[in-house]
Order: C-alpha cells, then structure tokens, then sequence
C-alpha cells in the first residue's frame, strides 16, 4: 500500500468517525425509547431469618437499589442506597450504628434522616415487613 492510500484511508476512517459521532446523539434523540419497565410494588428478599443481625445489605429494586438493615434488636428497614447529595451508594456501619456515604461523609440515621455532612435532604424509605417468614419490601413511602 503506497503511503497516498494509506494517509487517505485514514482521513476517510477519521472523518466517518467524526460524522458518526456527530450523528449519534441526534438519531438518539429522534427515536423513540425503548418502553419502559414496570417498577415492581413488592420485592421478596427470602427468609428473614437469614439476615444476620447488625448487617446491611443492598439489593435492587427495579431500576434503584435499597440498603435493608437488621439492627442488633432484630428490627428491619429499608432505604434507598443512593445519597441524597450526589447519589453515591451508602452502606449501614455496624460501628457507628448509621447509614454513611463514603464519598463525602454523609450520615443518615436508622430511619433515613441525614444528621451530618453534606446530604440535603433524607433517604427514602421503603416499606418492610416479614410474611410467613420471607422478608418483603415494598414501594418508597417518600
């Protein structure tokens, strides 16, 4: 391949490229999204009594993930696992007996309420009972 060809097919490849990247977003906006999915209203997380006491964990609900904690007294709360300043994951500190965001040192307490830090606002909450022995959490409160 002479050095002409193959500097043209460069230019011709780049210049696809920047069409295409250009091009993108305004067919994206053009058509019509996919359909959306349903948000389920409940979600069974399995036995309750396989949740350890003074744990955390998150789980996905729908398109959201949840941060469901069982407290040293065996009680169980569910809140969103997104921080309310910038929508980081937070986890629930056995330690610290909270809710706390690594990315900027945001704490909630055990209802959801943010009591220092930067979080602007609280969790919400999600409803939690146990039936007939599976835990189920059901759709955001607030």
């Amino acid at each position: 391949m002479k050095r002409r060809s193959f500097i043209n097919l460069l230019l011709g490849l780049g210049t696809a490229g920047g069409v295409g990247a250009g091009l993108f977003p305004i067919l994206r906006y053009l058509l019509p999204p996919e359909s959306a999915e349903a948000e389920p209203e409940t979600l069974s997380l399995g036995p309750a009594e396989q949740f350890p006491k003074g744990a955390g964990k998150i789980f996905k609900f729908g398109k959201h993930p949840v941060l469901v904690i069982r407290t040293k007294e065996g009680n169980f709360h569910a809140l969103a696992a997104t921080c309310t300043h910038l929508d980081c994951l937070v986890q629930y500190r056995d330690d610290l007996d909270m809710i706390w965001c690594a990315c900027h040192g945001g704490k909630y307490d055990l209802s959801g309420r943010n009591i220092s830090g930067p979080p602007p606002k609280p969790l919400a909450q999600y409803a939690v009972q146990v039936v007939a022995g599976n835990l189920v959490i059901a759709s955001a409160q607030a």
